[in-house]
């Protein structure tokens, strides 16, 4: 068993020799000093568990030595036993304990008596620490399961988890999981990293467990010398591999179950991840599906488009674009259906069919529109959507454009930047419509550039704000219409980390 330290302050050598004695023969580490003030430097920084203070002392009493001991924030829990010869009734005693001491012993005292009641306080004493050391990891594991649950990805959260483990048990770490690929992920060593590991070849039952392995088979870190590691791990469902948290055995507490909680929210929180990026990636694949996976080849004009996904939902959206060549003149149209929904992605479908199909009757843009505003206030009553649709003549550049309620088709000439102002309620809506276009002619090398609300629309700001930014990013024009396409998208759309889906679609003509 682990022998705890004593400390024993008493002036009176032949005492002291006395108490030493006892408490060496009792099993005890014992340390001697004979002033108050020594006893005090001597703490900081010691492995002293217990202080049998004299309370007569030559440089103060032991009661102000006791008090100093008591109201330090960095011992401040050390157990205290008084021994007096002098100091003996019961006013003593009481200001003894008042004034933090754990026992009090008057002389003569019998060895037997003094050892008990070291063994008393000194229960009671690593009771506390463990209650106080288990409060902490409490603490510590709540911090970390906030932190866990907010990481947006696989890698952010096993390094989360990594981290809080490395708070809570001190000491080196790995968090193991499995990632998209099939392949094992770990957040590993203090600080951790993130890194590819093999996942071990073992059979975890579906729940929790703690086990002790040999670091040997952990040996992608460095583990301290001679250590054995603590490996939690846990498993939600047959079909889905286990996490696995490894720390130190020694930073473990028996019956306190940090680890195993610790596990269990890894693995809650890394199954949650994993649903989202299936929902999102199988929303995404609906969302393409739906949508034009090729850009026609038209003579004399260079077509660009760029469509990414919102980053902060996994519901399908209502953008949608079409590049069609239509008896000889290029259809282009922009829009988003309100909402996010498989509902909203199949009105879209709908609208951009209709859209279509009217087009190729050879109605001119505003008619179409019309025509669609009738056909979702028959079909889809309870749906609304914008959108921008134009035909263009690529050899005389002649351009016919009409909107219903969608953003401004911006314009980048060789005179400048400007928005085009077609006007027209929006489709789903009671409201007069005009069948009359915008008509104008695209110079060459003029472009133009449609887009959807997710690439100048936030919530904390004002859409002209936005507007003004996309009029500023389109000053200039890089030759490759894609390049360009990018640009905004990163420049404006925030790199995949937007609210809401982005579509556009930039032309330009030789």
């Amino acid at each position: 068993m682990r022998k705890e330290t004593v400390l024993v302050v008493d002036d009176s050598a032949t005492k002291r020799y006395l108490l030493v004695s006892w408490l060496t023969r009792a099993g005890f580490t014992v340390r001697q000093a004979e002033t108050g003030g020594e006893a005090l430097t001597m703490l900081p920084g010691s492995d002293v568990e217990l202080v049998v203070l004299d309370v007569k002392l030559p440089d103060m009493s032991g009661f102000d030595v006791c008090e100093k001991i008591k109201t330090d924030p960095a011992y401040g829990s050390l157990p205290v036993i008084h021994v007096s010869a002098h100091a003996v009734d019961v006013v003593d005693r009481t200001q003894g304990l008042n004034r933090g001491a754990d026992a009090y012993l008057v002389e003569p005292i019998e060895p037997d008596e003094l050892i008990a009641t070291a063994h008393a306080v000194l229960r009671y004493y690593s009771a506390r620490r463990r209650a106080e050391s288990l409060a902490a990891r409490m603490v510590r594991l709540a911090e970390a399961t906030l932190a866990i649950n907010t990481a947006d990805t696989l890698p952010a959260l096993l390094e989360a988890a990594a981290a809080g483990a490395n708070e809570i048990f001190g000491g080196p770490v790995v968090v193991l999981a499995e990632g998209a690929d099939g392949e094992g992920l770990a957040a590993a060593g203090s600080p951790p990293v993130v890194r590819a590991w093999a996942l071990p070849d073992d059979t975890v039952a579906v729940g929790s467990l703690v086990r002790t392995d040999d670091a040997a088979q952990w040996d992608g870190i460095a583990w301290p010398a001679g250590e054995s590691v603590a490996v939690a791990a846990a498993r939600l469902r047959n079909d889905r591999p286990p996490i696995y948290v490894v720390v130190t055995e020694s930073s473990q507490n028996p019956g306190f179950p940090v680890l195993r909680q610790l596990s269990q929210t890894v693995a809650a929180a890394v199954e949650a991840q994993r649903s989202y990026d299936e929902e999102h990636r199988i929303a995404v694949t609906l969302q393409r599906s739906l949508l034009q996976s090729r850009l026609p080849d038209v003579p004399g004009v260079e077509l660009a488009m760029r469509y990414e996904p919102a980053a902060a939902q996994t519901e399908v959206g209502g953008d949608f674009y079409e590049l069609t060549m239509v008896d000889g003149r290029l259809l282009v149209a922009i829009g988003d259906v309100a909402g996010h929904s498989l509902h909203a992605a199949t009105v879209m479908a709908e609208v951009r069919h209709a859209v279509r199909a009217y087009a190729v009757e050879g109605h001119p843009p505003g008619t179409v529109l019309t025509l669609v505003n009738n056909f979702m206030r028959t079909v889809l009553p309870a749906d609304s959507a914008t959108i921008c649709l134009m035909t263009l003549e690529p050899a005389t550049g002649r351009v016919r454009m009409a909107s219903a309620g969608h953003l401004p088709p911006l314009l980048h000439t060789a005179d400048g930047v400007r928005f085009l102002e077609p006007h027209g309620p929006l489709l789903g809506i009671n409201a007069t419509r005009l069948d009359a276009d915008l008509e104008f002619v695209l110079p060459p090398d003029g472009t133009l550039v449609l887009y959807t609300d997710g690439l100048v629309e936030r919530r904390d700001a004002d859409i002209d704000v936005g507007l003004e930014a996309l009029a500023n990013a389109s000053g200039t024009v890089e030759p490759s219409l894609d390049a360009f396409c990018r640009r905004l998208m990163v420049q404006l759309g925030g790199a995949g980390q937007q609210a809401d889906d982005i579509a556009v679609v930039a032309l330009r003509r030789r």
